[in-house]
């Protein structure tokens, strides 16, 4: 074991697997920003063992996280904006899960991309990085309006009726 997969373990344990336990339990206006934190540490415990294994291929597998776990925050937003609206995360915290997502991209991405050194892996990194910080911006953003605006009570969101 190298310091790269120990400190990608560490993550893992210490911070993805409490993440994921707020995802998993509780009210939804703890659940859905705690889903993005899962998906941003779980991309960046991915990035830590790729770089432990000496495996430039398992990034791969981050880029792919970092598109579809904004994503699935979205969509959890757009399904769950009624009983956001009813039950409305708190702005601190929600605030402080998006600065801890900003701060552990920032403290795994640069080191990595110090080690990796010019070339097309650095561009991947950095693009990784990238929409990893942009990603939780944006669903920080959707989590923040759907809180205030909700769907609407009673009514189905737009384009989700029946008929």
């Amino acid at each position: 074991m190298n310091g790269w997969t120990a400190a990608g373990t560490a993550l893992l344990l210490c911070g993805a697997a409490p993440a994921a336990v707020g995802a998993a339990t509780g009210r939804v206006r703890r659940r859905v920003p705690a889903q993005n934190l899962t998906t941003t540490l779980v991309a960046l415990v991915i990035l830590l063992l790729a770089q432990g294994y000496d495996r430039t291929a398992y990034q791969d597998l981050a880029l792919v996280l970092a598109v579809l776990g904004p994503a699935g925050t979205l969509l959890y937003v757009r399904l769950l904006a009624d009983e956001l609206a009813a039950a409305p995360p708190r702005p601190r915290p929600l605030r402080a899960m998006t600065w801890l997502c900003y701060g552990s991209v920032t403290l795994v991405v640069l080191p990595l991309c110090v080690v990796t050194g010019p070339g097309r892996a650095l561009v991947k990194l950095l693009f990784i990085g990238a929409l990893l910080l942009w990603g939780s911006w944006v669903s920080s953003r959707a989590v923040t309006a759907a809180a205030a605006t909700g769907h609407g009570l009673g009514g189905p969101a737009e384009g989700m009726s029946d008929g």
